[in-house]
């Protein structure tokens, strides 16, 4: 399968399906030794395949565990330069959908993730805590500290 992405001159967009996935009033993220951030579960969606689909797959892929989706919450439409890596000085236009994944009650995973090669690492990250580190997407400890109705479309632009 291929990734739903594209490169034009120096452009990339991407299209991704990402997880929020809260046990224990903390919320799941990732790390590898290569960037000094963490990031959502999830990944690029594959060519014929639901949004859905996608992230069901890639939680398990990174997690070891499967998870059901409980609810769509988020559209994200994400503008950056990427100063690193093979998308190094690209201009880069990401489109993510962002679910809720039903709890499992335990933050107990089976995980074996590596992204280009890297090893992955898993933190379960205290709510109360985000601000304490550096995470993408930057908006979710505002999103997580207010209620909402429906899905909401997030628009972040960090082009410089």
């Amino acid at each position: 399968m291929y990734d739903c992405d594209f490169k034009k001159e120096n452009n990339w967009f991407r299209y991704r399906s990402a997880a929020l996935i809260i046990e224990n009033n903390c919320i799941l993220f990732v790390g590898n030794k290569n960037v000094n951030y963490l990031y959502s579960v999830g990944g690029a969606v594959q060519m014929g395949e639901t949004a859905e689909d996608a992230v069901i797959r890639e939680v398990f892929e990174e997690t070891g565990i499967y998870y059901e989706i409980d609810h769509l919450a988020i559209i994200h439409e994400n503008f950056f330069n990427k100063s690193n890596g093979t998308l190094k000085k690209l201009n880069c236009h990401e489109i993510c959908l962002y679910f809720f994944m039903k709890p499992k009650g335990t933050q107990e995973l089976h995980s074996n993730s590596y992204t280009h090669e890297v090893k992955e690492e898993m933190y379960w990250i205290p709510i109360k805590d985000l601000e304490n580190h550096k995470i993408f997407p930057s908006f979710i400890k505002e999103y997580l500290d207010t209620e909402h109705t429906g899905i909401e479309h997030i628009v972040t632009d960090g082009r410089m």
